[in-house]
Formats: structure tokens, C-alpha cells, sequence
């Protein structure tokens, strides 16, 4: 068997989003790809076990945090231009016949941000005035009139009490995307082409370095037992929570002191068809105090398989699994000697989270529906069934005034050689896995990247490749214009 040029371990929507630029980027680059299930993206990429927002910034308050008395805008500026690379990338995709429709993975649902008391709805006019000025967020609405908000969100407004302070803030540019179909596309899609070898029911059980700096994998096929090695230029490792665990196999020194934290979620799903016809929308809450960001509250419309359902959640749990698939020893097995001290700080300085998990697994039904009435005040238990959401691992790195900290968000670590990537983290995830690979790509394939053929490549597949959206107002008008109509979502 040939000597792939990369492989990649995990077929989740990284790998999936990498191999295609790979392809596009160099035709006869020979790919391999490695998945311990049987099928793709069935763990972090599935659209039940994803937010599915299309993690645009439009209405997760935890990316605008008020510092000092200002919104500081700057990460959800950074999300939102990131989530315009995934779009520019999935239109050229469809565009050039290697997508199906996009009505297979994507759909126009607004985004809403909904608040209630007088500091809530002060913070969230704080935050519309400090974001519409940018062309991100140029078509933002905010309201506090209760019939605009009625004309919104029919099914959060009903019964309310008029006489209390509402506000929210409305983004027609939303979507729902439905990460697991997208990832399943583009595998199909990479199945079509020449040096393309994609293993499911294998798992890699060791990565090691030689001294010509290549890489030697171990894998084993589950079915059968049987173990091979492949070797390698260049690793991507891919593998949502597994990732960390196959990090410190690697052992590299990049990866040194890193740890994770397991948080595992659920959904209250409606079982109601007149309920959910009457929720078009999307709206997110505040987060509850020392809550992890994956945890703010959603009532979502989503597009699953072809069908409209409607979620609430999610609600956080622990569990020491860092795969929904995984091992409930993953935790234990992620404890080395440079990672220690970082772990037990940050848990330290994390007890208000542990509490919070703590009562989040011990809710009852009534509990959660309590929860529920808060977006949705005449919830009843009889319309709603519980289901098991995904598995995030939170990163945990070395800090050096406070031993280790805990982060919510994605890391992407490199060798110095560029021959070994891994991606950490969950939130914001899937929605900038575009982003997150532009990232990596010049740092693993450096000496490609500059030549003109690759360069030239890279703008026809981003056109605002080398560009900031966020500077360039007619550049970002007309990119969300060209992408609304090529993915359908000219609404």
C-alpha cells in the first residue's frame, strides 16, 4: 500500500473540511483517513449532538462580554467573519457541483438574543449599538415592544406579563446548519476522488516520530483485530474529544501540559407538531452564573434530516467519558505527569462549575421544565422527552500566576516542524471549522502555500481570502450576498 502524503484521524466535519482543501488545493495529494466508528461525523459533528447555529456570534451574549462598562465586541466580530469563510467555502463547493443542495444541510432561521429586567435589557441595547455599526452585524434589530417581540417569537412571548421589561435583539442573516449531513457530503465527495482511503471501525493506538521526522501510526481494526503501520509527513488529529488523549500519545512537546474536562449534555426535545410549527426562530438567553458557555439556554428551531424539530437546552452533566463512545476511563487515562498540576488548579479555581454540574445532573423532569418556562411559559412536561447530547472536553492548559486554567474554546496546536496538528476545545466548533483550517494549512503545508498556484487556489475558493470583513464593508456586503444566494438563503 502506497505511503499516504497525510492522514487524518477522525471523520467529524475537521477532517472532512481538511481534506477537501487539501484536494482542491493539490489534486494528487494522497489522503488517509482514520475513524474508530463505523460511519462519519457521529459524535461532535451530529446534529444532535451540535448546537447547529452556525455559531455566528449573532446571539450567544457570552461572546460580547461587558468590560468596564463597554460590550467588548471583539470575539464575536472574530466568529462572525470566521463563520463568512465557511459559507464562501460551502458556496464554492456547490457552485462547482461537489455539494448537493444546500437545502441538504443549511436553512435561514433567525437569530435572536432575548433578556428580561431592567440590567438585562440595558446590557442588550448596550450590545445592539456597540455591534450594528459593524458590517457583520449591519442588519441587526433591537427591540423592547412587546408586539415586535410577539411578531418575533410568538411561542416565548405568550402570557408574559406586560408590565415587566423585555428586550431582543433580531438577525435575519441566521442559519441552522446541520453539521452531520455537511460532514457526510463532504466525505461523499472525497470518496469520489483519486488517493482518497477512508477506514472506519479503525482506531489508532499509537502515534510516534522517527528521525526522519515522519510518523509511524499503529491502528487497529476493531472488526477484525488485525494491527498494521502506516507512516506518514503529516498528522491531523481531529478526533473532538478524543483529540487530547491522542495528543499525549503523540508526545510532543507542543502538547505538554494540557488536560481536558469533560462535560457531557441534553436536550429537551418537543414532541408537539403544533408547538413546533409555531417556533420559526432561534433564541438564546444568558448564560446561568458559573455555568460552562456550552450551556446557554436555547429555544431552537432546527432542520434535522429533513424534518423541523424544536430543542431546549442544552442541559450540562459530567460524565468521565471524552467521546459520547468513549470510555468512561478516558479521564484517568488523560492524567500524566505535566498535566497534573494544571488539572487540580483549574478544578480549584472551577468549584462554582462543579456545583453547578453537580445540580444539573441531579434535576428532575419538572426541574428542567421549569427551566423550559422561562422561554416558553406554558411548557408542559407531556410535550416534551429528554434526549443525550454530545460530549465536549474543555481545554485545560498551564498558566503561570494561577498553575492552570480552564478555557472554553478551540486551540489549535503545531509542531514546530508543521508536521503534527491537533485541535483542543469545543465551542464555537464545527461553524469555523473553515477558519480553524486556514490556520492550519499554512503552518503544516508552509513551503505550498507559497507558491502562486496554491495562492491563486485559496482565493478561488475564499474570496475574501487575505482580506478582513470586518474592514472592507462593500467586500463583506457583497460576500454575504453572493453566499445567501448560492446556499438558498435569500429569505
Amino acid at each position: 500500500m502506497e505511503q499516504p502524503d497525510v492522514i487524518l484521524i477522525g471523520a467529524g466535519i475537521m477532517s472532512a473540511t481538511l481534506g477537501v482543501f487539501l484536494k482542491e488545493l493539490q489534486p494528487d495529494c494522497i489522503i488517509e483517513i482514520y475513524e474508530r466508528l463505523d460511519q462519519p461525523a457521529l459524535e461532535s459533528s451530529d446534529a444532535w449532538n451540535n448546537a447547529g447555529t452556525g455559531h455566528s456570534a449573532y446571539c450567544e451574549l457570552n461572546y460580547t462580554p461587558l468590560v468596564d462598562g463597554k460590550i467588548d465586541t471583539k470575539k464575536a466580530v472574530h466568529i462572525a467573519e470566521q463563520f463568512q469563510l465557511s459559507r464562501q467555502f460551502w458556496s464554492y463547493l456547490i457552485d462547482n457541483n461537489k455539494l448537493p443542495s444546500p437545502d441538504n444541510f443549511i436553512h435561514s432561521v433567525p437569530h435572536l438574543s432575548f433578556v428580561w429586567g431592567d440590567e438585562n435589557v440595558a446590557f442588550l441595547q448596550k450590545r445592539y449599538e456597540a455591534l450594528v455599526k459593524n458590517p457583520l452585524f449591519s442588519t441587526m434589530q433591537f427591540s423592547t415592544d412587546v408586539d415586535q417581540l410577539k411578531a418575533w417569537m410568538p411561542l416565548v412571548m405568550q402570557d408574559r406579563n406586560e408590565d415587566k421589561k423585555f428586550a431582543a435583539t433580531y438577525m435575519p442573516l441566521g442559519t441552522d446548519v446541520n453539521f452531520g449531513a455537511l460532514t457526510r457530503n463532504l466525505f461523499a465527495y472525497l470518496e469520489t476522488l483519486d488517493g482518497i482511503t477512508i477506514h472506519y471501525n479503525h482506531e489508532v493506538k499509537k502515534i510516534k516520530q522517527k528521525k526522519d521526522n515522519t510518523w509511524q501510526l499503529k491502528v487497529k481494526d476493531i472488526v477484525t483485530g488485525e494491527k498494521t503501520k502506516r507512516k506518514t509527513k503529516t498528522v491531523f488529529i481531529g478526533a473532538g474529544g478524543g483529540s487530547l488523549l491522542l495528543l499525549e500519545k503523540a508526545d510532543i512537546k507542543e502538547g505538554e501540559g494540557y488536560g481536558g474536562f469533560p462535560v457531557s449534555g441534553q436536550w429537551l426535545k418537543c414532541t408537539n407538531e403544533t408547538i413546533i410549527a409555531q417556533h420559526k426562530v432561534k433564541v438564546y438567553g444568558k448564560a446561568t452564573v458559573g455555568s460552562p458557555p456550552m450551556s446557554v439556554p436555547h429555544l431552537d428551531t432546527r432542520i434535522i434530516n429533513g424534518k423541523k424539530e424544536l430543542l431546549f437546552g442544552p442541559f450540562a452533566g459530567f460524565s468521565t467519558k471524552f467521546l459520547k463512545n468513549g470510555s468512561y476511563l478516558d479521564l484517568i487515562k488523560s492524567l500524566e505527569f505535566d498535566n497534573i498540576i494544571p488539572m487540580l488548579s483549574a478544578g480549584w479555581h472551577n468549584l462554582p462549575l462543579t456545583k453547578y454540574l453537580v445540580e444539573q445532573v441531579m434535576q428532575s423532569d419538572e426541574e428542567r421544565i421549569e427551566a423550559l418556562k422561562e422561554y416558553f411559559p406554558n411548557a408542559k412536561l407531556d410535550d416534551w422527552q429528554l434526549l443525550e447530547a454530545g460530549q465536549r472536553v474543555q481545554i485545560i492548559k498551564k498558566d503561570k500566576e494561577l498553575g492552570g486554567i480552564l478555557e472554553f474554546g478551540t486551540e489549535v496546536i503545531t509542531t514546530s516542524d508543521g508536521s503534527l496538528a491537533c485541535l483542543l476545545g469545543a465551542s464555537p466548533g464545527a461553524s469555523t471549522a473553515v477558519a480553524i483550517m486556514l490556520e492550519i494549512v499554512p503552518k503544516c503545508f508552509a513551503k505550498e502555500m507559497q507558491s502562486e498556484t496554491w495562492i491563486t487556489k485559496m482565493k478561488q475558493i475564499i474570496p475574501s481570502f487575505g482580506y478582513s470583513l470586518n474592514d472592507n464593508p462593500a467586500l463583506c456586503q457583497a460576500v454575504i450576498k453572493k453566499t445567501s444566494k448560492t446556499l438558498n438563503l435569500e429569505k
